[in-house]
Protein backbone atom coordinates (compact mmCIF):
# COMPACT_ATOMS: atom_id res chain seq x y z
CA UNK A 1 0.00 0.00 0.00
CA UNK A 2 1.34 3.33 -1.27
CA UNK A 3 1.71 6.07 1.37
CA UNK A 4 -0.76 8.15 -0.48
CA UNK A 5 -3.40 5.08 -0.08
CA UNK A 6 -2.56 5.12 4.25
CA UNK A 7 -3.20 8.80 4.23
CA UNK A 8 -6.47 8.35 2.14
CA UNK A 9 -7.57 5.18 4.60
CA UNK A 10 -6.75 6.98 7.37
CA UNK A 11 -9.14 9.96 6.01
CA UNK A 12 -12.01 8.05 5.15
CA UNK A 13 -11.44 6.39 8.66
CA UNK A 14 -12.67 9.74 9.51
CA UNK A 15 -15.07 10.82 7.55
CA UNK A 16 -13.27 12.97 5.57
CA UNK A 17 -13.86 12.68 2.02
CA UNK A 18 -11.32 13.43 -0.48
CA UNK A 19 -13.69 14.49 -3.46
CA UNK A 20 -11.52 16.61 -6.00
CA UNK A 21 -9.18 17.59 -2.38
CA UNK A 22 -6.15 15.68 -3.34
CA UNK A 23 -4.39 14.58 -6.12
CA UNK A 24 -2.78 10.81 -5.99
CA UNK A 25 0.06 11.88 -8.19
CA UNK A 26 1.01 15.05 -5.15
CA UNK A 27 3.30 14.44 -2.26
CA UNK A 28 1.61 15.31 0.81
CA UNK A 29 3.11 16.35 4.39
CA UNK A 30 1.33 16.55 7.70
CA UNK A 31 1.41 20.32 6.92
CA UNK A 32 -1.46 19.93 4.37
CA UNK A 33 -3.90 19.15 6.61
CA UNK A 34 -5.63 20.38 9.66
CA UNK A 35 -4.40 19.59 13.35
CA UNK A 36 -6.89 16.69 13.49
CA UNK A 37 -6.25 14.84 10.93
CA UNK A 38 -2.77 15.13 11.18
CA UNK A 39 -3.13 13.53 14.48
CA UNK A 40 -5.51 10.89 13.06
CA UNK A 41 -3.47 10.00 10.70
CA UNK A 42 0.36 9.88 12.66
CA UNK A 43 -2.22 7.49 14.71
CA UNK A 44 -3.38 4.98 11.95
CA UNK A 45 -0.16 5.04 10.70
CA UNK A 46 2.07 4.11 14.02
CA UNK A 47 -1.16 1.87 15.28
CA UNK A 48 1.04 -0.87 15.38
CA UNK A 49 3.94 0.35 16.75
CA UNK A 50 4.93 0.30 20.99
CA UNK A 51 6.43 4.26 21.27
CA UNK A 52 8.67 4.61 23.89
CA UNK A 53 7.91 6.22 27.23
CA UNK A 54 9.52 9.32 28.16
CA UNK A 55 12.48 9.01 30.30
CA UNK A 56 11.59 12.27 31.71
CA UNK A 57 8.39 13.46 34.38
CA UNK A 58 7.38 17.06 35.04
CA UNK A 59 7.26 17.47 38.81
CA UNK A 60 5.59 20.62 39.95
CA UNK A 61 3.43 22.50 42.41
CA UNK A 62 0.47 24.78 42.37
CA UNK A 63 1.82 28.07 43.60
CA UNK A 64 -2.54 28.96 43.74
CA UNK A 65 -2.53 25.99 46.25
CA UNK A 66 0.37 25.62 48.13
CA UNK A 67 -0.97 22.81 50.37
CA UNK A 68 -1.63 20.56 47.61
CA UNK A 69 0.42 17.79 46.87
CA UNK A 70 3.28 17.84 44.48
CA UNK A 71 2.07 17.01 40.96
CA UNK A 72 3.16 14.66 37.85
CA UNK A 73 2.68 15.11 34.48
CA UNK A 74 4.45 13.28 31.78
CA UNK A 75 3.77 13.03 28.21
CA UNK A 76 2.03 10.00 26.25
CA UNK A 77 3.64 7.80 24.18
CA UNK A 78 1.81 9.01 21.44
CA UNK A 79 2.08 12.11 21.56
CA UNK A 80 6.02 11.60 22.18
CA UNK A 81 6.22 10.17 18.97
CA UNK A 82 4.31 12.93 17.46
CA UNK A 83 6.69 15.59 18.72
CA UNK A 84 9.59 13.88 17.56
CA UNK A 85 8.33 13.43 14.17
CA UNK A 86 7.66 16.86 13.42
CA UNK A 87 5.06 18.44 11.11
CA UNK A 88 2.16 17.50 13.18
CA UNK A 89 2.18 19.62 16.37
CA UNK A 90 1.32 23.69 16.32
CA UNK A 91 3.54 26.13 18.06
CA UNK A 92 2.71 26.70 21.69
CA UNK A 93 1.71 30.09 20.77
CA UNK A 94 -1.27 29.29 19.42
CA UNK A 95 -2.63 27.58 22.25
CA UNK A 96 -1.59 30.80 25.12
CA UNK A 97 -3.60 33.02 22.14
CA UNK A 98 -6.42 30.43 22.63
CA UNK A 99 -6.26 30.65 26.50
CA UNK A 100 -6.19 34.67 26.14
CA UNK A 101 -9.85 34.28 24.41
CA UNK A 102 -10.84 32.05 26.93
CA UNK A 103 -10.32 34.70 29.57
CA UNK A 104 -12.10 37.39 28.78
CA UNK A 105 -15.25 37.74 30.33
CA UNK A 106 -17.37 38.23 27.68
CA UNK A 107 -15.96 34.68 26.03
CA UNK A 108 -18.75 32.48 24.82
CA UNK A 109 -16.90 30.50 22.02
CA UNK A 110 -13.53 30.24 19.92
CA UNK A 111 -14.00 32.22 16.77
CA UNK A 112 -10.10 32.02 16.16
CA UNK A 113 -9.98 28.04 15.92
CA UNK A 114 -8.37 27.94 12.90
CA UNK A 115 -5.32 28.89 14.27
CA UNK A 116 -4.70 25.70 15.54
CA UNK A 117 -4.92 24.08 11.64
CA UNK A 118 -3.54 26.99 9.41
CA UNK A 119 -0.61 27.76 11.54
CA UNK A 120 2.90 25.94 10.53
CA UNK A 121 3.56 23.01 12.57
CA UNK A 122 6.95 23.20 14.57
CA UNK A 123 9.42 20.64 13.15
CA UNK A 124 11.15 17.41 14.95
CA UNK A 125 11.59 18.33 18.80
CA UNK A 126 14.09 15.96 20.69
CA UNK A 127 12.95 14.62 24.00
CA UNK A 128 13.58 17.53 26.19
CA UNK A 129 12.39 20.46 23.71
CA UNK A 130 9.04 17.88 24.01
CA UNK A 131 8.98 18.37 27.73
CA UNK A 132 9.64 22.27 27.76
CA UNK A 133 6.76 22.23 24.87
CA UNK A 134 4.43 20.76 27.88
CA UNK A 135 4.97 22.25 30.39
CA UNK A 136 4.57 25.78 28.24
CA UNK A 137 1.04 23.92 27.24
CA UNK A 138 -0.02 22.51 29.57
CA UNK A 139 1.01 23.65 33.05
CA UNK A 140 -0.54 26.87 34.43
CA UNK A 141 1.92 30.17 33.66
CA UNK A 142 1.61 30.79 36.83
CA UNK A 143 3.82 28.10 37.83
CA UNK A 144 6.53 28.63 34.88
CA UNK A 145 6.14 31.87 34.09
CA UNK A 146 4.64 34.33 36.46
CA UNK A 147 6.50 32.83 39.62
CA UNK A 148 8.17 35.17 41.65
CA UNK A 149 8.55 32.93 44.99
CA UNK A 150 11.92 31.48 46.42
CA UNK A 151 11.56 28.30 46.80
CA UNK A 152 11.70 25.83 43.41
CA UNK A 153 7.95 24.66 42.01
CA UNK A 154 9.10 23.28 38.61
CA UNK A 155 11.35 20.30 38.46
CA UNK A 156 11.81 18.33 35.33
CA UNK A 157 13.38 14.74 36.39
CA UNK A 158 13.61 11.33 35.50
CA UNK A 159 10.65 8.87 35.67
CA UNK A 160 12.86 6.28 37.55
CA UNK A 161 13.16 8.98 40.45
CA UNK A 162 9.04 9.30 40.83
CA UNK A 163 8.13 6.45 43.66
CA UNK A 164 6.10 3.69 41.70
CA UNK A 165 4.19 3.59 45.33
CA UNK A 166 1.86 5.93 45.51
CA UNK A 167 0.47 4.95 48.61
CA UNK A 168 2.04 8.39 50.18
CA UNK A 169 0.92 10.67 47.10
CA UNK A 170 -0.64 13.42 48.98
CA UNK A 171 2.58 14.31 51.29
CA UNK A 172 4.63 14.82 48.51
CA UNK A 173 6.82 17.94 48.05
CA UNK A 174 9.74 18.79 45.73
CA UNK A 175 13.23 18.98 47.42
CA UNK A 176 14.26 22.47 48.20
CA UNK A 177 17.74 21.39 48.33
CA UNK A 178 19.94 21.83 44.68
CA UNK A 179 20.32 19.06 42.87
Amino acid sequence: MTYFEQIRNALFLTGFRLRGKVAPEKTYTYADFKLWQRELIFAYLHQHMDHDHSQYAILWEDPDDPDAPAKVTHPAPIWLAMAKCGGILPPVEVYHALAEDEAKPDFRRHTRGHLLHETPPVGPMTEEEAIEYIIKKDLPPSVWRDYKGNRAILRVVRRAMIPADRSNRNAWRINQEAS
